[in-house]
């Protein structure tokens, strides 16, 4: 029986524990007894890259925000729909998610974080969004859990109404902005419309072929 070996542990802003683990090969991060993502579990977050960047395929000069680093399957989705020129801009808060993600013996999203059209910055994705107006063509969040946070409470407030007229200013016009939900939620999508968004839900597994479903929030900026 293959054991289950503990790596490394840090903690969030507000306390809460989180822990890197490897079994068989694959990674876990878990908190507070729950799995937060898998290297074996990743499809969803995969479909929220190119439900937010197929649009995007080949433009020239796009520029993108990934919120959440999380294993970079997100990015590396996004990087493989994006033109050579675009500018993707990759937000994480935590610095040992990015120690855990550049080191080169674990096998995570290190070369992903080194294609030249990638700038990471460690920053809380709030603040981010806040800096300017119609700045990003595609938005992706996939920050904690969603809506019902595990691992901050305050990253809640990317999912309300505030948090989203943020991210709607940052939109160009005609802009995509995707948020990933561990579970389905009436009050994101009903504030996205509020917003100025046009909403599509779509639901995908978190493997390609089982697991549990999660939901696709994708808001395209009206332009008027």
């Amino acid at each position: 029986m293959k054991r289950t070996e503990t790596l490394d542990t840090t903690t969030a802003p507000d306390g809460t524990e989180l822990t890197l683990f490897r079994h068989d090969g694959a990674y876990y991060i878990r908190t507070r007894g729950v799995e937060l993502m898998s290297t074996r579990r990743h499809h969803s977050e995969e479909r929220l890259a190119e439900l937010v960047c197929a649009p995007l395929s080949g433009a020239d000069g796009a520029r993108v925000l990934v919120g959440g680093l999380g294993f970079g399957f997100t990015l590396r989705a996004a990087l493989r729909l994006l033109a050579d020129c675009a500018e993707v801009f990759v937000v994480e808060l935590l610095d040992a998610v990015i120690r855990w993600n550049r080191n080169p013996e674990y096998g995570l999203a290190a070369d992903a974080l080194a294609d030249r059209r990638v700038t990471l910055l460690q920053d809380d994705v709030s603040a981010v969004l806040a800096e300017g107006s119609n700045r990003f063509d595609g938005i992706m969040l996939d920050v904690d859990n969603g809506a019902a946070p595990l691992t901050t409470a305050r990253n809640a407030r990317l999912y309300r109404a505030a948090g989203i007229r943020s991210a709607v200013a940052a939109l160009r016009p005609g802009g995509r902005v995707g948020y990933w939900s561990a579970d389905r939620d009436p009050t994101l999508e009903a504030a996205m419309k509020r917003a100025g968004l046009d909403v599509e839900v779509t639901t995908a597994r978190a493997h390609a072929t089982s697991g549990p479903r999660h939901y696709l929030y994708v808001g395209t900026r009206i332009t008027r």
